[in-house]
C-alpha cells in the first residue's frame, strides 16, 4: 500500500515535538538558572505548547508528538505500521534537537529539564501509567470520536497535559512521553531511571486507548442510540 505525504507528516511530528521540548523544558531550564517566577507556570507552558502545536500541525500529522501516543494508536489499529518508524524517529529527533538548542543558548549548567523520580520506583511507575492513561483517554475521546467537539481537541489535550504536570510534576516530572525524557537525558547524561519513562507511558497510553475503545463500542445486546464508530 502506498502511503502519501509521509515525509511532511514526519516533519510535522519533528517540529511539534521540538517546540514542545523547547518551550516546556526551556521553562524548566529558566527556573533552574534563577527565574523562580516561572516555576508556577511550567505545567501551563507544557500544556500550552501541546495545544498550539496541535492547532498548527494536527491536520497534517495528527499531532502525536509522543512515541507512546503513536504506539497506542498503532495498538488500536488506528495507525499504519509502515508509518511507525518515521514517526518515532521524528519525535525523538525533535526532542533531542530542542535540548541541543538549550545547550547552545544556556550552556550546560542545568539539567535540560531531565525527568526524575522523587518517590519510590513502584509509585513512580504507577504515577506515570495513570497520567499517561488520562492523556490518551482524552486524546481518544476528542480526536477519534465523531460525537466529541473536535475543534476543542487542542484545548482539551493541552489542559490535560497541564493538569497532569501540576499533580505529577513533583513526583515524576510528569513525562507521559518517552521522547520528552530521552531528549534531555541525552544531553544531561542521566539514564538511571529512564526505563520507567520508556515503559510506563506506553503501558498507560495503550490502556487508555483500549479502555476508550471498549467504552465507545461495547453493547449489551442493544444498539446504542449514538451508534458505534
Amino acid at each position: 500500500m502506498e502511503i502519501k505525504h509521509i515525509w511532511p507528516q514526519c516533519f510535522a511530528e519533528f517540529i511539534g515535538t521540538f517546540f514542545l521540548i523547547f518551550f516546556g523544558c526551556g521553562s524548566v531550564v529558566l527556573f533552574e538558572l534563577g527565574d523562580k517566577s516561572i516555576g508556577t507556570f511550567i505545567p501551563i507552558i507544557f500544556g500550552g505548547a501541546v495545544s498550539i502545536m496541535i492547532y498548527a500541525v494536527g491536520h497534517i500529522s495528527g499531532a502525536h508528538f509522543n512515541p507512546a501516543v503513536t504506539l497506542a494508536f498503532w495498538a488500536t489499529k488506528r495507525f499504519p505500521t509502515i508509518r511507525l518508524p518515521g514517526y518515532l524517529l521524528s519525535q525523538i529527533a525533535g526532542a533531542t534537537l530542542a535540548s541541543t538548542v538549550h545547550l547552545i543558548i544556556w550552556g550546560s549548567n542545568h539539567s535540560f529539564g531531565v525527568t526524575g523520580i522523587s518517590t519510590g520506583i513502584g509509585v513512580g511507575f504507577l504515577v506515570e501509567v495513570i497520567l499517561s492513561f488520562a492523556l490518551m483517554f482524552v486524546i481518544m475521546s476528542v480526536a477519534t470520536d465523531s460525537r466529541a467537539v473536535g475543534e476543542l481537541a487542542g484545548i482539551a489535550i493541552g489542559t490535560t497535559v497541564a493538569l497532569c504536570a501540576f499533580v505529577g510534576g513533583p513526583l515524576t516530572s510528569a513525562s507521559m512521553n518517552p521522547a520528552r525524557s530521552l531528549g534531555p537525558a541525552f544531553l544531561f547524561g542521566e539514564f538511571q531511571s529512564l526505563w520507567i519513562y520508556m515503559l510506563a507511558p506506553v503501558v498507560g497510553t495503550i490502556l487508555g486507548a483500549k479502555t476508550y475503545e471498549w467504552m465507545r463500542c461495547y453493547k449489551e445486546g442493544v444498539e446504542s442510540k449514538h451508534g458505534c464508530c
